[in-house]
């Protein structure tokens, strides 16, 4: 394989997994949780990275494909912890915490600010693997593709 053609496999790779991601909240009915939405950002630079790749030579673009590919099977794996309780998500993704000192002012205030969508949840998994789990391992993946790519002429 050429490295236009892995160029392509990779930017594609990454423009197939937002596509899934926003297929499965506007079709399928999925409302994503914040970690779920710092996942797709990655994926969006890894795209454009792909663009830049084509039309300019160097490895640069290319490595920052690569970059922005880690970047997303790193956020991945932090979700997946989150879900899995391996580890707290953000403040927004998760339960309120100790809200035993509260007001209940206070609290309605907490609830009425609540997010909708959990990131300690598991909205959907295949074979065992949460969506966020087989984005970590995805984009593992498409960083080994935008690899090749700079080690491979075009």
């Amino acid at each position: 394989m050429t490295g236009r053609a892995l160029i392509l496999a990779a930017a594609g790779g990454s423009a197939a997994l937002l596509i899934a991601a926003l297929g499965s909240q506007y079709i399928g009915g999925l409302a994503p949780c914040e970690l779920c939405i710092w996942q797709r950002w990655p994926h969006l630079a890894a795209v454009v990275a792909g663009a830049l790749a084509l039309s300019w030579a160097g490895p640069v673009p290319a490595a920052l494909g690569a970059t922005s590919a880690l970047v997303a099977s790193g956020l991945g794996i932090h979700h997946t912890g989150v879900e899995r309780g391996w580890w707290a998500g953000p403040d927004a993704c998760g339960s309120p915490g100790d809200i035993s000192a509260l007001t209940p002012e206070e609290l309605l205030s907490q609830i009425l600010a609540a997010p909708v969508v959990r990131c300690d949840e598991v909205a959907w998994a295949f074979l065992g693997l949460s969506m966020a789990s087989w984005n970590a391992i995805l984009s593992l993946g498409l960083a080994g593709l935008w690899v090749a790519a700079i080690l491979r002429p075009r």
